[in-house]
This record gives structure tokens, C-alpha cells and sequence, in this order.
């Protein structure tokens, strides 16, 4: 194995990411937790770029880092929630949950550390951008479209229901 600066940057991407995710799962405050998850999709969109694709990284840091993170948000200021009712874990639980995580990552480490895939010239990494806009706009035009739709009826929905609530707080 070669240590050079992309595999740095990749197993630097990589902490930063596994470390969002980790903070994600054991933070207890929710903007805390939204705060990692944006650590994890900025991180996941830098290996993106690494892997030279540019477009995917930045829909990584437009959509996800930026739109799903304020939606959760929206969503956390939106509704009301109790957290005292919740039970907190043991030590043990805890120290189980880490020995299961550490023995995943060694078993998915010993899965890929030999696994040996042929490296071959390809010319996909050019022009990246256009072949997604055409495969897009050509092949896959009618699941965009029905993708389009359906965020339109989930955005119709969620503004119904919100209007619902504003009408049931206001009788109380």
C-alpha cells in the first residue's frame, strides 16, 4: 500500500465522515446531531471529488448539506416533542454497541483489503456533467419527471397538514 496524498485525503474524508455519523447516533441535542450530519455529507461530497465527480459532489453540498439539513430543521422547530420520557443507555449497552461497530469495521476491512479489482483506463470521469444531463434527459426523462411530481404532492401535503394544525391550535 502507497501513501499518497489522495489516500490521505480520502482516509481523512472518510474519519470525518464515519465521525459525523458516530456523533450523529450519540449526540442527544437534535440541532447537534443536523450539525454532524452536515460533517458527514460534506465529507461524503469530498470523496466525490476524488473519485472525479464534480457534479455529484456539488448536488452533495446543494441538496443534502443544504436543503435536506434546513428541511430537518424546519421540521425539528415545527413540532413538539418531549425528550424526558426517554430512557438513557447503560455503560454496558454502550460498550456492546462499540465492540459491534469495531468488529463491523474490521470484518468489512478484511472484506475489501484483498479484494482485487483490475484497474482500466476509462474515459467516464470526462465530461461527467453532460453524460448525466443526457442519460437524464434522454433515457430516464419520464422517473424524473414522476420524481418532480411526487416532491410537488409531498410539499402540496405537507402545507395542508400544516394548515390543519394551525386550525385545530387556534379552536383549542
Amino acid at each position: 500500500m502507497t501513501f499518497s496524498g489522495e489516500f490521505l485525503a480520502f482516509m481523512g474524508l472518510a474519519l470525518v465522515a464515519i465521525i459525523g455519523g458516530v456523533l450523529l447516533l450519540n449526540l442527544t441535542r437534535v440541532v447537534h446531531m443536523v450539525v454532524a450530519l452536515i460533517f458527514t455529507f460534506v465529507a461524503i461530497a469530498g470523496i466525490y471529488v476524488l473519485l472525479s465527480a464534480e457534479f455529484v459532489a456539488a448536488v452533495q453540498i446543494l441538496i443534502y448539506s443544504g436543503a435536506i439539513t434546513i428541511i430537518m430543521l424546519f421540521g425539528i422547530m415545527l413540532t413538539r416533542h418531549n425528550d424526558e420520557s426517554e430512557s438513557k443507555a447503560g455503560k454496558w449497552r454502550k460498550f456492546l454497541l462499540f465492540l459491534g461497530v469495531l468488529g463491523f469495521a474490521f470484518a468489512v476491512y478484511l472484506g475489501i483489503y484483498n479484494f482485487d479489482i483490475d484497474q482500466v483506463p476509462t474515459t467516464l470521469h470526462e465530461n461527467n456533467t453532460m453524460q448525466i444531463g443526457q442519460a437524464l434527459y434522454s433515457k430516464h426523462i419520464i422517473p424524473f419527471e414522476l420524481v418532480s411530481v411526487l416532491l410537488l404532492v409531498a410539499l402540496v401535503g405537507s402545507i395542508v397538514l400544516a394548515k390543519k394544525e394551525d386550525k385545530e391550535a387556534d379552536k383549542e
